[in-house]
Order: C-alpha cells, then sequence, then structure tokens
C-alpha cells in the first residue's frame, strides 16, 4: 500500500489493468427487459463456529473463523462448493461467452514496451496478442531480435509471472525475480546475460524486495523469515535487507540491516545509487512515513548515517550528484518538494530546498542529465523540466489531458521514453530529446479503437460535508442521459494512492456497449497530497465512503445513470469500499463487486504485513474509539439480517498473500445467510492466482466475461446486440 518498491503496493490492482487493450468500434449496445427473472441460488450449506473475542468487555463473536485456515481440507470443500455453485450460475448468463470472445478479440494485437539499453544490448518487451505474459526481446543495434527471456514458458498455466528484471551495472548479468501462483514470496533466479544460462541456485523466500546491484559482483534485497504454519496468511512484520555476493549459497548472504528486536522493521529496502557511490536503506513500520539512511560503499568499514531517524514523514533519494543528495519529501509540504543536503551531513537541519512544495502534488523522475518535475493537477499530468543546478527549462507539451507513465531513464541517455494515455485514449509510447526537448511518438497503440466516438469529461461534485470532490465520466458521445445506463462506479480513497486517467482493453469492451465508467478521487488518495490522504484514515474514513456515496447520488441525480443500472467496483482497499458501502446504502445500486477486499476491519492487522496498514486504518486494539469506529462500517460485521442487498460478486483468489481470501470467505458467508432478497450473492474464487500482479490474460478474460456478465444479467439486460 505504498508506492515505494519495498513497502505493500496496493495501486489499483488487476481492475486498472495497465496492458493495452484493443477494442473495434461497433454499434453494438445494451437491451433492456422489463421482467428478468433471476433464478435462486441454492448456497452451499457454511457452518457456524462459537468462536468469541473481548475487545474492551464488548464480545464480538466470529462464526466462521475456521474459514481462515487455508490449510484445512474443510476450507478447500467449501471453496471447491462455492465455485461449482458460482459457475453454475455464470454459465447460463446467455451472452458470457459473447463478451469473452469479444474481449479476446479486442485484446489480441500486438503490444510494444519501451526500450531500454544494459550493456551492448537493447531490450524491450512485447506480447504477440493473448499470450499470457510478456516476453523480453534483445536486439544488437539495427540487428534482428531475440527472444531473451519468455515468462510464458515458466509453467504450462501462465501463473508463474516476471515480476522484476534488474541488470548488473556492465549489463552482464541479470537477476531476476518470479510470483509463482500470484504469491507475494518470490524468487530470484541470476542469469549469464549473453548465454541465457542460470549461473547459481535461486534464492528463496524473497518478498516486498527490490534488486539493487552494486557494480557488478552482487546485489542486495530483502526478505522476512519464512513463518510458522501458512506462508498465505501468517503474520510477517521483521524484514531484512541482504547481500548477495554472485557465487556465493544464500545462506552466506550478509545480514545488511533488520532483523534486530530494538529496530523492528516491517518493511526494508535498500537502493544503490548509480555511480555505486552509496547504499540507501529506507525502513518503515507502516505504509506511511519512513527513516533513512545511507552508507558509503566506497569506504568499506563506514557505518550507517542517519538522514531521518523517525516515521513522521515520507523521504526518499531521487539522485545524487556525486556527495551531493537529491531527497523528495512531505516533511513540511504534504504536496513533495526536493530538497539536496551533502551526504557527510545529511541530517534534516541541512537540507536546502531544490524545488519547493507548489499547490499540486509533485512525483519527480530523472534522466539524461535532467530532473522531471511532474505533478498532478486535479489528477491529470503536467511536467517541467528541470537541470541539476535547480533551473527551469521549460515545460513539456502532452498530447491532451490524461495521464503520462515512465518519464526517466539513465544519466548518459541522450532519448527518454514516456507513454500517454487517458480512459478513452490508448497509451502511445513517446521518445524525448533531452536536449532539443522534443517529443515524437515512438509506437503508437495497435488498439483498434475510435476515441473520437466517446467523451470523458471530468466534474467536481460535493460529499456530504460540502468538499468538492473530482471524478472522470467516460461514455460514448451518443448516450442518452435518460437515468438506464449500465454504469459502474469505481473507486479506491486509500494509502495515498492516486487513481489517474488511463486506458482499459476491458473498459473498452463496457464502453463500446454502451456502459459508462466513473472514477471520484475519493479522500484517502494521493492526488491532493497527505492533506487529502489523511482527511480519508483511521477516525476518518467514513469521508472515503460518503464521498463515493455522493459520487453516485451525482450521477443517479444527473440522470447518467438510476440505482437499477449502478454497480460499484473496487479492489483491495477499494474492496473495503465497495463492501462498507453496500453495507451502508443497499439501496443505492443494482450490483456490487468488491474485489480481494479488506472486508473484516478487527483482524486485517493479524495476517501477512498487514497491521502496517494500520496508518490508514487504526486497529481495533487501539483504543476503545478506534475499535467501536471499525466495528461500525467493517463489513463482515455489519451484514444484517432481513436487508435486501445488490447483487455481489465477490472475487478473490486462494494464493492472494496481501488481502488474504479469508476476508472474502467470511464476507461471502455472511451475505448469503442473511440475503433478504433473490438477488444473487456469489463469490468467486481463481485458483492458483493472487492479489492480482502478474495474472495471465487468459484469467483475466475470463474474469471480466464472468464480471460484466454477472453486472448486466443483474440489471436486466437480457442479450448484446451485435
Amino acid at each position: 500500500m505504498n508506492k515505494n518498491i519495498f513497502f505493500i503496493s496496493l495501486a489499483t490492482l488487476l481492475f486498472s489493468c495497465s496492458q493495452e487493450p484493443t477494442s473495434q468500434e461497433s454499434s453494438s449496445a445494451v437491451q433492456p427487459i422489463m421482467d428478468n427473472q433471476i433464478t435462486t441460488v441454492n448456497y452451499p450449506e457454511t457452518k457456524k463456529g462459537d468462536v468469541v473475542d473481548t475487545y474492551f468487555d464488548t464480545k464480538i463473536s466470529d462464526p466462521y473463523r475456521w474459514l481462515e485456515d487455508d490449510l484445512s481440507l474443510e476450507t478447500g470443500e467449501w471453496v471447491k462448493q462455492q465455485n461449482e455453485v458460482t459457475f453454475g450460475y455464470l454459465k447460463n448468463i446467455p451472452y458470457r461467452e459473447q463478451l469473452k470472445q469479444r474481449l479476446e478479440k479486442l485484446w489480441n494485437y500486438e503490444k510494444v514496451g519501451a526500450p531500454f539499453k544494459e550493456g551492448k544490448y537493447t531490450y524491450f518487451s512485447k506480447n504477440d496478442g493473448l499470450q499470457n505474459q510478456y516476453v523480453y526481446y534483445r536486439q544488437l543495434g539495427d540487428g534482428e531480435p531475440e527472444v531473451f527471456l519468455d515468462p510464458n514458458q515458466f509453467s504450462k498455466d501462465g501463473t508463474t509471472s516476471l515480476a522484476q528484471l534488474s541488470f548488473s551495472k556492465d549489463g552482464s548479468v541479470v537477476a531476476y525475480s518470479i510470483s509463482e501462483g500470484g504469491s507475494d514470496w518470490r524468487k530470484i533466479i541470476i542469469m549469464d546475460a549473453e548465454t541465457k544460462q542460470p549461473m547459481e541456485s535461486a534464492l528463496i523466500d524473497v518478498k516486498f524486495s527490490g534488486i539493487s546491484w552494486k557494480g557488478n559482483e552482487g546485489f542486495y534485497y530483502s526478505s522476512y523469515d519464512k513463518p510458522e504454519g501458512s506462508e498465505l496468511s501468517a503474520k510477517t512484520d521483521q524484514h531484512k535487507l541482504y547481500y548477495h555476493k554472485l557465487g556465493d549459497a544464500q545462506s552466506k548472504d550478509q545480514l545488511v540491516y533488520g532483523g534486530i528486536d530494538a529496530e523492528k522493521h516491517r518493511y526494508i529496502g535498500g537502493t544503490v545509487t548509480h555511480d555505486d557511490r552509496y547504499l540507501i536503506i529506507s525502513g518503515s513500520n507502516s505504509t506511511s512515513g519512513n527513516d533513512l539512511r545511507i552508507k558509503d560503499l566506497t569506504q568499506p568499514d563506514s557505518k550507517l548515517i542517519t538522514i531521518v531517524g523517525n516515521f513522521d514523514f515520507e523521504t526518499y533519494l531521487l539522485d545524487n550528484n556525486e556527495s551531493n543528495l537529491f531527497l523528495v519529501t512531505n516533511s513540511n509540504a504534504p504536496n513533495q518538494k526536493i530538497v539536496t543536503v551533502d551526504a557527510s551531513k545529511p541530517t534534516q537541519e541541512n537540507w536546502l530546498e531544490f524545488i519547493p512544495e507548489t499547490e499540486n502534488v509533485l512525483s519527480p523522475s530523472t534522466g539524461g542529465g535532467y530532473i522531471f518535475a511532474e505533478y498532478m493537477v486535479n489528477a491529470i499530468s503536467k511536467v517541467y523540466q528541470y537541470d541539476y543546478q535547480g533551473n527551469k527549462i521549460k515545460e513539456i507539451p502532452l498530447p491532451g489531458v490524461g495521464t503520462l507513465s515512465s518519464l526517466g531513464g539513465k544519466k548518459k541517455q541522450t532519448t527518454l521514453y514516456y507513454s500517454f494515455t487517458n480512459y478513452k485514449t490508448p497509451p502511445t509510447i513517446y521518445s524525448y530529446d533531452v536536449t532539443k526537448g522534443e517529443s515524437t511518438v515512438y509506437r503508437k497503440s495497435g488498439a483498434v479503437f475510435n476515441s473520437e466516438n466517446y467523451v470523458s469529461k471530468q466534474v467536481f461534485y460535493s460529499s456530504k460535508d460540502g468538499t468538492k470532490v473530482p471524478m472522470i465520466i467516460t461514455h460514448k458521445k451518443d448516450v442518452e442521459l435518460n437515468g438506464k445506463n449500465p454504469t459502474i462506479l469505481y473507486g479506491y480513497g486509500g494509502f495515498n494512492v492516486s487513481l489517474t486517467p488511463r486506458f482499459s482493453i476491458t473498459n473498452a469492451v463496457w464502453l463500446e456497449n454502451g456502459g459508462i465508467y466513473a472514477v471520484p478521487n475519493l479522500r484517502g488518495g494521493g492526488e491532493y497530497g497527505q492533506d487529502w490522504h489523511l482527511a480519508g484514515t483511521q477516525l476518518k474514513k467514513q469521508n472515503v465512503f460518503d464521498d463515493f456515496i455522493a459520487a453516485a447520488e451525482f450521477l443517479i441525480d444527473e440522470k447518467y445513470t438510476s440505482s437499477n443500472y449502478l454497480a460499484i467496483r473496487g479492489g483491495s482497499n477499494g474492496g473495503l469500499l465497495v463492501g462498507a458501502v453496500m453495507t451502508q446504502r443497499p439501496d443505492l445500486m443494482k450490483v456490487a463487486l468488491p474485489a480481494v477486499g479488506v472486508l473484516d476491519m478487527l483482524r486485517y492487522h493479524t495476517f501477512t504485513a498487514g497491521a502496517g496498514w494500520g496508518y490508514d486504518y487504526g486497529t481495533a486494539e487501539q483504543s476503545l474509539a478506534m475499535f467501536e469506529y471499525l466495528k461500525g462500517y467493517s463489513p463482515v460485521h455489519n451484514v444484517k439480517a432481513g436487508v435486501q442487498y445488490p447483487a455481489t460478486l465477490i472475487t478473490t483468489g486462494d494464493h492472494d498473500d496481501r488481502v488474504v481470501p479469508a476476508h472474502s470467505f467470511k464476507f461471502a458467508a455472511e451475505l448469503q445467510s442473511k440475503q433478504a432478497s433473490n438477488s444473487p450473492t456469489l463469490i468467486r474464487i481463481e485458483t492458483n492466482a493472487g492479489h492480482g500482479a502478474g495474472t495471465p490474460v487468459s484469467k483475466i478474460i475470463e474474469q471480466y466475461a464472468d464480471i460484466y456478465g454477472f453486472t448486466l444479467f443483474n440489471m436486466g439486460i437480457e442479450n448484446l446486440s451485435e
């Protein structure tokens, strides 16, 4: 749940898939019917236990605690039975296969990533169309590209994915990590880049880690000791930074930082500067705020020097110019600023302001000997180029209103690359000449999608307390605002994560069938800096739900849709958002789609690294007030008998060790036992899948055919016209 590499990142999961979709414009539109009868679903019986917990003299029953045991045969049988019911329902939706075929058709085009140079080779990623994972290629000069690494060969079903790829400084060796079944536990494989042959045994038990090389001799990585019990759900809270020297067994790896109870960190990351001069170590106990230390690697016996010694704010190294450090911080700057300081005396009293804070959130990058200051202006990108003396060179003209990604590179590069996209525009890759300050189209998207037929506009609406909240609404230009348009309202609202406009293949299918897609920038996110984030945390979390409810009411009041045609959707922290809103306002929507959600707010911190999320959520043991607040909105604890809840399709993965599937299991059991209407409450449990990253294309297509099919069917849509 943090943008930094060593923190948990919930971001927007697979539900904001960044892979370019294809879309072929057609005249298809949804056809509403008046009397769609939903067949009654016979749910598997879920036994109730007698577990009771006591919080501040209050007893809380937890009848489905047994579903937390992911190693038990009983839980496995429950999963099997639930999937049988769910897929039995889904297969009877008349246009499920039509949606799947359309998704496949739109997805099936060549996608190529921006090139990058390592050693004597130029590398790039490519997907021929429906390949489950992107393949990495390389070429010498203008020579014929050859396959360098094909993750599709890692497993037969495509569920083992490439997580990271990191080259030694001269490009002769590559270390890459893989995720099996979507797990956050990784293996690091070390390979001779020239021969493409493994050089030694894989490193195992790596989690929430970067791979940062020190020259060509070895690299730094992070992990936890393997927990007792289930590695997918047991608590992990003692992160450690190691150094691996090439040729050594992993058992000989040097513990660089962590592992001492007095200095316990849930998350630790190490990064080597581009010139191999310094090691920067960042540590944190939550997803917000970090300490920072530096070690001079040119002196073998040098000690760690503290830059920041507390967790009161966030600071990270942007770059260095010899001993001059460029730090990005939100200390006394909620929207972030850049400061400089000498590495010999790096503490805060010596910091000098380099690029000051502005009214917009700063997210800088570097490349080609320049600093690029990217700002979010109402969640829209704006970028300025600076030199290392702090002089503003120019504003980089962008091709429209949307999101710029990945502008950066090595210091000696003269050409950098970035992509630009928005909700209705497939990503285009641009090359940027840092000297001339000119952008040129490098590669257009192969997506067959006519953006001219769609409109994507930003509106501002008032939340319950009067706060103005932005929202981008995307749909066909000829959509009639009659309150009958199938609409997906997607939200997140947490962990300083910003939802910026990005094109999605799956959204293209929704849009071309006359659907509306709306994304509000809720409090709790990072669109307006740390103040906006804090306004949606702990005892202010209800602001996030109120913002989402107000977004739905705006769409209904303005006749974009109505409650009978509205679906709410979100993943992870967004799954919590959906669960809370559907239990608070079940009348507001027709369909609810909580994905990999944090749904048991009294126990979330007892699983894996969940305790680190306490900065945003608070914990039930923290105080009586915090316990009562969490209990007041926790989705699992607020399902009430006799209430008519919307049609609900809960989605999760059986290998999710970020937000364990027990959250979804318990929520499904509560809803199925208490649902008062004939609207279905189903749970779709993807096997051999995790929190979302690395999900194979084949599974994504199947998931979205099911999600869209379920949504449209329960809105009363009889068929999709050709």
